[in-house]
């Protein structure tokens, strides 16, 4: 699916998300630039492939959700002209997370992908929108300056910013497993589509909307 047949999907979707943010950067200057994240993360062609660290899984997460439900609000990051901020887990994420509920370490991003999606289409679409922060695009700079924010998501339920580190940046996004680690921000592969509405940021976890 190309980014544009992903816009077509977004327009009943966009306007049902709630755009929250409880942290005091959603008070800065708000860039101009209307690149969906949907656009960068297709942008390598939208397959399988050997690098673990780039963002193959989410992408076909996202797809295979607006595939099954069309007016899911996972749409909004087709929509370039809505601000948000998402942490996306690279590919090595997934992994990890399917060999915790598993116990099974998979091979491939495929055989990755399949474990994901066996989860059911509603778990995977909830998991994804808790991974979103609407209404609020959220740089580098601003978020080192964040310690303690509460950031409200696409979902609803709150993720928690820990600022170990601004310089480096070294920062954790708390989640609602209490019995897991916690994600941080990959100091590599931040402010992803900078300049634009739609900001990411990488991670090194996949993020936990409930205790698992």
């Amino acid at each position: 699916m190309t980014p544009r047949r992903l816009a077509a999907a977004t327009a009943a979707a966009a306007a049902a998300l709630s755009l929250a943010l409880a942290s005091p950067a959603s008070a800065a200057t708000a860039p101009s630039g209307t690149k969906s994240l949907a656009a960068v993360l297709t942008a390598d062609g939208d397959q399988f492939d050997r690098n673990w660290y780039d963002y193959d899984i989410v992408t076909e997460a996202v797809l295979a959700v607006l595939k099954a439900k069309p007016s899911s609000p996972v749409g909004i990051l087709a929509d370039g002209t809505k601000p948000l901020t998402a942490f996306i887990p690279n590919d090595r994420a997934f992994q990890v997370l399917v060999a915790d509920l598993t116990h099974q370490w998979l091979p491939s991003e495929k055989a990755v992908f399949g474990a994901v999606a066996g989860l059911g289409i509603d778990t995977v679409e909830t998991v994804l929108l808790y991974h979103v922060v609407p209404g609020a695009t959220i740089t580098k700079a601003m978020a080192v300056k964040s310690n303690g924010a509460q950031l409200t998501t696409a979902l609803g339920s709150t993720i928690g910013v820990r600022v170990f580190d601004a310089r480096y940046p070294i920062v954790m996004l708390k989640d609602q497993d209490p019995n897991d680690i916690n994600p941080f921000l990959n100091p590599r592969a931040l402010d992803i589509n900078k300049g634009n509405k739609q900001i990411a940021h990488g991670i090194l976890f996949v993020l936990r909307p409930a205790n698992l």
